[in-house]
């Protein structure tokens, strides 16, 4: 991917949320931070419930199940990776040549943990874009990309390099003059195999689950049909 980023003369990188959790916390980070270009962040919910942890506070909103992922990777973490996250907003606006004013968010304007997929009812989200005045919006969260309209404004979703729903692969955007959706193929062995070298709980159901065969877009989008936007 870094390959692919630095042919297409990308000049700043975004990181759109949810860096955290992951079987490999610091790594991720520290690749980051040491990337030749500037590099802004900003949080998504998994890194807010991580954060909360590293400072004693139960992430009650993650199901019982999965809070030993947040706990473990809190754990392997320094107090300057959370002075880091501390830093993080939750939303940024960025000028970019040839779109102009861009607002980029993890999930929506309003929060971290609404979804809405390329399906949802167009009528359910003017409500929730009504008060972005930029005619772009980035965002995430749902782990799929997509390009579309909600009233006026062109919404569009970088879905996730290291947890897609949808085919194997890293997925990202790239900004300027216009929208390219991109999509970086790798080794999947190679990285699946490092994961499974980890400590990560539940290390071999990530590895297949989330890098060498993750849930389709019409399994997600199925599924999201119970907890998207109303």
């Amino acid at each position: 991917m870094l390959e692919d980023i630095k042919s297409a003369g990308v000049e700043r990188i975004i990181v759109g949320g949810d860096v955290l959790p992951g079987p490999m916390p610091h790594e991720t980070i520290a690749q980051l931070l040491a990337l030749a270009v500037p590099v802004q962040f900003i949080h998504g919910n998994g890194d807010r419930v991580v954060r909360a942890q590293m400072n004693g506070q139960e992430p009650t909103e993650v199901p019982e199940p999965f809070r030993d992922i947040i706990r473990w990777t809190a754990a392997q973490l320094s107090r300057e990776d959370e002075q880091l996250l501390a830093s993080w907003p939750l939303t940024l606006r960025v000028q970019v040549q040839g779109l102009g004013d861009v607002f980029v968010c993890h999930a929506t304007p309003r929060n971290d943990l609404e979804i809405f997929t390329r399906l949802t009812l167009e009528e359910r989200l003017l409500p929730v874009f009504a008060g972005v005045d930029a005619p772009l919006v980035v965002c995430g969260h749902t782990h799929m990309q997509f390009d579309r309209k909600v009233g006026a404004t062109r919404v569009v979703n970088a879905g996730s390099v290291g947890m897609p729903f949808q085919d194997p692969g890293a997925y990202w955007l790239l900004l300027g003059p216009d929208v390219q959706l991109r999509k970086t193929t790798y080794d999947l062995e190679k990285a699946a195999r490092l994961v499974r070298q980890t400590t990560y709980p539940r290390a071999d159901e990530f590895a297949a689950r989330n890098i060498l065969q993750p849930p389709t877009e019409a399994a997600t989008l199925e599924a999201f049909k119970n907890v998207e936007l109303k």
